[in-house]
């Protein structure tokens, strides 16, 4: 667990020896201001998550630079060649990046139109011979068996693949590490079991899960690799630090969202707007650079399929609808029909986030009891779809194909404005065309121009209504799903409910209509705006929609606000990450650093006794250790710096130790040790406590902390309010942050600030009596 020098130690702390080492008293802690009554002092709030159904310890990541002695000599001694190296090694692995999320974009639609395609064809010839029974039943057999191989590899490989994954990269970039979720396992499972969930028909698409694998591909290369899997790769060795890890995975979410939309700058401002905790302009060049990459690959492969060399797949993997004829001049009461939608949107979407927690809390439950009941309920779900999507086109009457089209109608085959189903020649059935499509079809038929007659408000209705209960109930069973697509077709419907109903009085088509409504819902539960403008835009090529799908945006956003959070924020709450918000709560502003700050805290001394050193480390779980220096290192007791619990093993591995307290320096440390064996590890691969083996007479010998010793960590004062502390600590991703006295006289800290301490239910707990801002 992610534990650091501010959390009460167990009872055994009495055991360490005074020499060097420091146990202040609780009282000392909290400093000479306390004017709260404090309910206890032990931290122990979020520090459990839920990852696919089990709870999970989570640890922070350290975005911080270790200013050791160390590091310096690294720095100095690399030349210009080995700089050149560590800039070109970022950009090739951007360029790789993007490769790899292009070619598994490319592969995700082109699996999924096989295979939804041949299921589809399937059906359509078995009803095209009134052989109606044993048309279901290959649709819904081949649902069946599509979704429970996608919810076994979920269940039983790797369950945090389930989900968008979203909510955990967001967290991750965010300094939450929680186990599992971008593990290689976890990629391979969010890629086939994509495939499987989306051709099984359900109501939820592969965009949200490309984002999770895009981030996976990038933490694949950062680690080097895997070493469970047998693929490693040392010359990564410079990416051993999470502020580059955290660099590439941020050009993988953005990499996933290009693949998944063929949008490459709105991928960028995902990345910004949504997923990314941190940003800078080196970080944009890169990203931008990785989504371009992503561009060209997807073009290139899909003009390469355009002879039908790739069995069915078209342009129908790929949403992309060109919109750009449609007349796109508006008027007065074309504005007064985007307000109408956008408060619509933003109810409807506070609305789905409600029911969808709601959802997600009881899916819990059952989920819980193991893989047997994952798979269950996704087949109880598939089934369930397939009733839907089979059964509700024959509510729907037939309709005489329209005079002078273009296309072929009925449409004979997968995709298609106009599926015969039950109907005579010549006549189509509007909902069958909606249901028995692939969902990008199915919203391609929806934004499709100059079609004003072509959907009955009847089927308009039904099928809104089918498609925003099966998304809710979708979303968080047992297989990778996104709510992007869930979000569109739902939006996408009501949008042209709204233009049939106006359209006596609006210039706008049906089909733009039909886009303001999928923006209007997207805003509404998902809270983004420049970003979803952007992707929406380069989806339909209609530059001229801009100002409309703006405004429809805000004001869905706005109007859901007012109610609850969106989506992704809800799922990260719900699943315990301690996700840090951009802005602190306005209760903290009544609080100081001080007042949170939790003890008994063990500090070290510069040249610190081995087992003092092994005590605190076989006694607590902290991360980060004070190092003190003490007479005669210095006239009185002084801040060193941090000691991380990492480093503190590799040297003790190295038993670099001295009978005499006295400092070795540097160069002692560096004839022993490179500067890359105290970087960061892969997953999985660091030293742990049990890998030590100290003598029994090494433990009364000394071992030289200080050139281990980070000498700059951050460090605030005591008397600094908590709201500009949590901004502080955010902002610049730290896993530590040092709480200084304000008084001279007092030993030189005063506790140490971790994630866990800025949590509301921490500081709640704490506080009885501060009331939460609602």
């Amino acid at each position: 667990m992610d534990q650091s020098g501010d959390i009460e130690t167990s009872d055994g702390g009495g055991m360490l020896e005074r020499n060097g080492s420091s146990f202040y008293d609780d009282k000392d802690l909290v400093g000479a201001r306390e004017p709260l009554l404090r309910k206890r002092t032990m931290n122990t709030t979020s520090q459990i998550a839920i990852v696919g159904a089990n709870l999970c310890p989570v640890e922070s990541l350290d975005y911080e630079i270790v200013e050791n002695d160390l590091f310096k000599q690294d720095w100095r001694s690399r030349k210009r060649v080995q700089i050149f190296q560590y800039i070109t090694l970022k950009w090739t692995l951007c360029l790789l990046i993007g490769l790899g999320t292009g070619f598994v974009g490319f592969f995700n639609n082109l699996a999924v139109e096989n295979i939804a395609g041949f299921k589809l064809l399937q059906t359509s010839n078995l009803m095209l011979e009134r052989r109606f029974f044993e048309a279901f039943v290959a649709f819904a057999g081949c649902n069946l068996i599509l979704a429970a191989l996608a919810a076994a590899l979920c269940a039983y490989i790797a369950p945090a693949a389930a989900g968008s994954g979203i909510p955990e990269v967001k967290a991750y970039l965010n300094g939450v590490d929680a186990p599992s979720i971008l593990a290689p396992s976890t990629l391979f499972v969010k890629i086939f079991g994509s495939i499987g969930g989306v051709s099984a028909g359900f109501v939820l698409g592969k965009e949200g899960p490309m984002v999770h694998t895009g981030s996976c591909i990038a933490f694949f290369l950062g680690q080097g690799g895997s070493r469970k899997y047998h693929l490693t790769w040392t010359w990564l060795r410079y990416f051993k630090n999470d502020r580059d890890r955290r660099d590439l995975i941020t050009c993988g979410a953005a990499a996933g969202v290009a693949a998944a939309f063929r949008a490459p700058v709105g991928g960028v401002l995902f990345a910004l707007e949504e997923a990314a905790s941190w940003w800078r302009s080196a970080l944009l060049w890169r990203t931008f650079f990785t989504t371009a990459v992503v561009a060209v690959v997807l073009r290139a492969l899909i003009e390469f399929c355009r002879g039908g060399k790739c069995g069915l797949f078209g342009e129908g993997g790929l949403i992309m609808f060109d919109l750009s004829a449609s007349v796109a001049t508006y008027s007065v009461p074309d504005l007064i029909a985007v307000l109408v939608l956008g408060i619509l949107g933003g109810f409807l979407g506070s609305l789905y986030n409600f029911f969808l927690d709601k959802i997600l809390r009881s899916y819990s439950v059952i989920n819980e009891k193991g893989a047997p009941y994952k798979i269950l309920l996704t087949i109880a779900i598939s089934l369930l779809t397939s009733c839907c999507a089979y059964g509700l086109p024959w509510l729907a009457k037939c309709t005489p194909c329209p005079a002078n089209i273009q296309e072929q109608c009925p449409t004979i085959g997968r995709s298609g404005n106009f599926k015969n189903f039950q109907c005579p020649p010549g006549h189509y059935n509007d909902l069958a065309s909606l249901f028995l499509n692939t969902n990008d079809d199915a919203i391609r038929n929806l934004f499709s121009k100059g079609t004003y007659d072509e959907f009955c408000i009847s089927t308009l209705f039904i099928f809104f209504a089918a498609v925003y209960f099966l998304g809710l109930v979708t979303y968080g069973i047992a297989v990778p799903s996104g709510l992007f697509i869930p979000v569109i077709l739902a939006g996408a419907t009501y949008g042209r409910i709204v233009g049939t109903i106006l359209g006596p009085i609006t210039d706008l088509d049906t089909g733009l209509f039909a886009l303001l409504g999928a923006a209007s819902f997207l805003g509404g539960t998902m809270r983004m705006t420049v970003s979803v403008c952007v992707i929406l835009l380069e989806l339909t090529n209609d530059l001229l929609m801009l100002p409309l799908v703006m405004l429809v945006l805000l004001i869905s956003k706005t109007v859901a606000d007012s109610f609850n959070k969106g989506v992704y924020d809800q799922i990260v709450k719900m699943k315990g990450l301690p996700y840090m918000e951009a802005h602190a709560e306005p209760y903290m502003r009544n609080l100081v650093a001080g007042d949170v700050v939790s003890g008994p805290l063990i500090t070290f001394s510069g040249v610190e006794k081995v087992g003092n050193i092994v005590q605190a480390l076989r006694i607590t779980g902290h991360n980060a250790f004070p190092v003190v220096n003490e007479p005669p290192f210095a006239d009185a007791p002084e801040l060193c710096g941090l000691v991380l619990r990492s480093h503190l093993l590799v040297l003790l591995k190295g038993k670099g130790f001295t009978k005499e307290r006295v400092p070795t320096g540097v160069v002692e440390v560096l004839r022993r040790f490179g500067a890359f064996d105290f970087a960061k590890p892969g997953s999985g691969k660091g030293i742990k406590f049990e890998d030590l083996h100290i003598l029994e007479e090494e433990m009364d010998m000394y071992v030289d902390l200080h050139p281990i010793t980070n000498t700059s960590p951050y460090t605030v004062v005591e008397t600094m309010s908590l709201a500009k502390a949590a901004v502080l600590f955010r902002e610049l991703g730290l896993r530590h942050l040092c709480v200084v006295p304000k008084t001279p006289g007092r030993p030189p800290i005063v506790g140490i600030l971790t994630r866990h301490d800025f949590m509301p239910e921490h500081i709640l707990g704490l506080f009885l009596h501060v009331e939460p801002h609602k």
